[in-house]
């Protein structure tokens, strides 16, 4: 099978066609010709405005597959990723039974050998997330876990945490923690501010990220190691992050693509699609991630991928579950609220080489002889999401319905094409 890309601008700072329109020919998986002259080929690829990057990388995607199917599986997940843009996607660990184990990173593995996404297993920190006994890190990291995460469940024990830390150091792995004091976030429904308090809701307040990202840096200082801040979304969180990236910390960190798209003054209220953990913050908060996303702090933009079936959404604000799909929107929404802060080059950075270096993955190259792992894109196509379109088993989406400018043209890994239906 033989696929060209025509006139395609190629986004890879590491190769000698960086920013220039090439024609791109991958026969059977591999890039066989990058080049001006035509090619022959089984299909073309041509489109106004197509670009072509490595392919991107997703750390923080919900799947509920074993145990909560009806939410998302390993199927619908892929599907919905790479309709996103997604190459590769971290996968958290927090199913039914947790991944604990090395059957549970294998099953995963083997799953994933069939679908055009390379699907990398999280395995939890401590035994079922509980944050009291740790796993067992070395053999789970052996069985081919990318990182270490209680995923959707802040890791709250200072003295679990540094003993986890001194643990992976012994081979060099890395512990991904959601900064959450959750005694402070107890009955917590968005944002605690003015807003919530006109609501009438319990609010979330900064405060409570804050802390714990304190506290986690001066455990890092004292253990060593590396540690990543997963869905960051305060302004002092940020500050802190930078601080100790100055002094020497091995310390990454992400944002949700959304978590600039609303604040709380700008959500609907009562919609429960907008509720989200961590929450939308204040105008000063949203300022703060646009600077950190500048400056080099925040390392990279997650999907913060959360699918929810119909039962768990359609409820009072209160009673709802946290978190919204966003593998197939994330570029799109970060692309529209990020203009004029990201050039296209930064932003897709953003969701590439910053994820990979982090976990330290080989980044695909794009040149001639090399395997195909890449992501085709338009950053200046404008469409509008719906519930109908999704490839996501869950609908639970504030964008449905509210037109984007970005738009993922498909993917080409694995010697598998997936390709939207509108190019």
């Amino acid at each position: 099978m033989k696929i060209l890309l025509q006139a395609a601008t190629i986004y890879h700072p590491q190769s000698e066609h960086h920013l220039q329109k090439k024609n791109i020919l991958i026969q059977d998986g591999i890039i066989t010709y990058i080049g001006s002259e035509t090619q022959e080929a089984d299909e073309t690829i041509a489109t106004e405005g197509l670009c072509v990057s490595a392919g991107w990388v997703d750390m923080f995607a919900f799947v509920g597959e074993p145990g909560l199917e009806y939410k998302e599986n390993l199927h619908s997940l892929a599907a919905a990723a790479a309709a996103g843009g997604f190459t590769e996607i971290v996968c958290l660990p927090n199913t039914e039974p947790v991944v604990q184990t090395k059957g549970a990173v294998n099953y995963v593995k083997s799953i994933a050998q069939q679908l055009p996404v390379s699907l990398l297993p999280a395995a939890a920190i401590t035994v079922d997330t509980h944050s009291k006994d740790l796993t067992e890190m070395i053999d789970l990291h052996r069985a081919g876990a990318v990182a270490f995460t209680d995923g959707t469940k802040p890791l709250q024990g200072a003295d679990v945490l540094l003993k986890a830390l001194q643990y992976v150091q012994l081979f060099d792995g890395l512990l991904m923690n959601k900064a959450e004091h959750t005694r402070l976030t107890e009955h917590g429904q968005m944002h605690e501010g003015e807003v919530s308090t006109r609501l009438g809701m319990k609010g979330i307040p900064a405060l409570a990220e804050e802390v714990m990202v304190a506290r986690d840096l001066q455990l890092l200082a004292y253990t060593g190691g590396r540690m990543h801040f997963s869905l960051l979304s305060t302004a002092a969180a940020i500050e802190a992050v930078r601080k100790a990236k100055a002094e020497g910390l091995h310390v990454t960190c992400d944002v949700a693509s959304y978590q600039a798209a609303f604040t709380d003054e700008t959500i609907t209220p009562f919609d429960t699609n907008y509720k989200v953990a961590p929450p939308f913050r204040g105008e000063t908060d949203v300022a703060a991630i646009k600077q950190g996303l500048q400056d080099g702090t925040i390392d990279a933009l997650v999907s913060a991928h959360m699918p929810h079936d119909t039962e768990a959404k359609r409820l009072e604000f209160d009673l709802a579950d946290f978190g919204i799909i966003n593998l197939e929107t994330s570029f799109a929404v970060a692309n529209s609220t990020l203009s004029g802060v990201l050039s296209t080059e930064q932003l897709v950075a953003k969701f590439t080489s910053g994820p990979r270096r982090i976990l330290r993955l080989a980044e695909p190259q794009i040149e001639e002889g090399e395997a195909a792992n890449l992501t085709l894109f338009n950053p200046d196509t404008s469409w509008t999401p719906s519930e109908a379109a999704t490839k996501s088993k869950s609908k639970n989406s504030p964008f449905f319905g509210q037109e984007l400018k970005g738009r993922v043209i498909g993917t080409i890994h694995k010697g598998q094409a997936v390709l939207n239906q509108y190019f």
